[in-house]
């Protein structure tokens, strides 16, 4: 038994869809709805703007909490997209009237597009990382998107003007998403980012998912992430939580961000450029303890390794095995043959985590899986394996601990 949970990580409060919470007023013409990923409306003299939609499952009830806060049925004039996934896009249906107006970036029919064509590929990783979340549930996870016809897109920026107020739509490619933007009311000072920096404020933004995404620019980001702080905004409201309130902290708190990723850049430009490797370098690159983020979605080395990979791709010059199809897994039956077995192999596994070494004890554990995954003493040590790794998250890192889940009922599975 594990000590730590997904389901009591500081993600699941934020992204928890309670229907009968009701919407909320940020100030008085901008409010919320907590869902997903949540959904703002900004009021003016001559209609609504809608910033997202829910899923497809949440939408009709998202509007019907608008209009419960507002006591009218909604005007809306615009319904604008900040990114392309499931919980930003699905409910579009439910905010769709005769004159809505439906704005995304010009990439969002691309990547919602991909996204069905390998629809069963994410699916079945993305059911990977949450499969602890998903015990009992159908792990058919959403439905492929799709987008309205009259959906209209624009490249870097749009600007318009609804009912007196001004609006600045502002790409940022580096961040969850290729199409992800910035809704900006310039003249209040006020900016919705969406998950441009991830799911949780004040955490490093996840450069690459562990479910597997395009890898984000780590160099983008920074300079996005500068552009929004020099723009000096009074109002940061993001994809979940609470909006953040006053230019100073505001600046402290992306800031800090900014720093950490930049500091984990930096080292690992060094490293490459000293010749270090890629596993020396997610080894010896920490954080200096002022840098420390908010517990998140992805450990400190993941970023070591986007860097590395963003600007040297994925051939590391290591081994000459790198640039062949075999994988180095295709020789594994006959080094554990030569090592006397899978429970020898097991064993050697045990030896290596009663000494402190998790990480090589996981390296022979799958090896001794992958020849014998019946064997219930090579589970049951995999197990055990399996649990320490995720003890070792201390329950701050979302992914890795996500991942593990799903591994540690893959081994329990076997056994039982």
């Amino acid at each position: 038994m594990t000590k730590f949970r997904t389901l009591d990580h500081p993600m699941i409060p934020m992204i928890r869809w309670d229907p009968q919470r009701p919407a909320e007023w940020i100030n008085d013409h901008i409010a919320m709805v907590h869902a997903i990923s949540n959904v703002y409306i900004v009021t003016t003299d001559d209609g609504d703007v809608v910033i997202n939609s829910g899923t497809e499952q949440q939408g009709t009830r998202i509007r019907e909490k608008f209009e419960e806060l507002l006591k009218r049925r909604l005007d809306i004039r615009k319904l604008i997209f900040t990114q392309n996934h499931t919980d930003h896009i699905g409910g579009w249906r439910a905010f769709a009237d005769p004159q809505t107006d439906m704005v995304a970036q010009r990439m969002t029919q691309q990547l919602v597009d991909e996204r069905k064509m390998l629809t069963n590929f994410f699916t079945q990783r993305y059911a990977n990382v949450i499969a602890s979340l998903m015990t009992g549930a159908n792990k058919q996870v959403g439905t492929p998107e799709i987008l309205p016809e009259s959906l209209r897109t624009f490249d870097e920026e749009l600007s318009f003007v609804q009912g007196g107020r001004q609006f600045l739509l502002k790409r940022l490619w580096a961040g969850e998403t290729l199409d992800s933007i910035a809704v900006w009311l310039p003249e209040e000072r006020v900016v919705f980012t969406g998950n441009w920096a991830g799911a949780i404020h004040g955490a490093l933004p996840n450069f690459y998912t562990a479910r597997g995404d395009r890898q984000r620019s780590v160099p983008g980001w920074l300079t996005q992430c500068r552009d929004i702080v020099a723009q000096e905004p009074e109002l940061l409201i993001t994809g979940h939580e609470q909006p953040i309130e006053g230019k100073a902290q505001i600046r402290s708190d992306l800031m800090k961000v900014h720093d950490a990723v930049r500091y984990l850049h930096d080292e690992t430009v060094k490293g490459m450029d000293a010749g270090m490797t890629v596993p020396d370098m997610m080894q010896q690159i920490r954080l200096p303890d002022h840098l420390t983020p908010r517990d998140g979605r992805c450990p400190p080395h993941w970023i070591v390794r986007a860097v590395y990979e963003e600007y040297a791709g994925w051939f590391r010059h290591e081994r000459t095995s790198e640039l062949y199809p075999t994988p180095q897994s295709a020789i594994w039956p006959d080094v554990v043959a030569a090592m006397g077995g899978a429970e020898q192999v097991a064993l050697k596994a045990k030896d290596e985590l009663d000494g402190a070494n998790s990480e090589r004890a996981l390296h022979f554990i799958e090896m001794a899986v992958a020849v014998a995954p019946s064997n219930q003493l090579v589970r049951q040590i995999e197990l055990t394996v399996l649990e320490a790794l995720a003890d070792q998250t201390e329950g701050r890192i979302f992914d890795l601990l996500g991942w593990l889940e799903g591994r540690i009922l893959a081994a329990q599975g076997a056994l039982a």
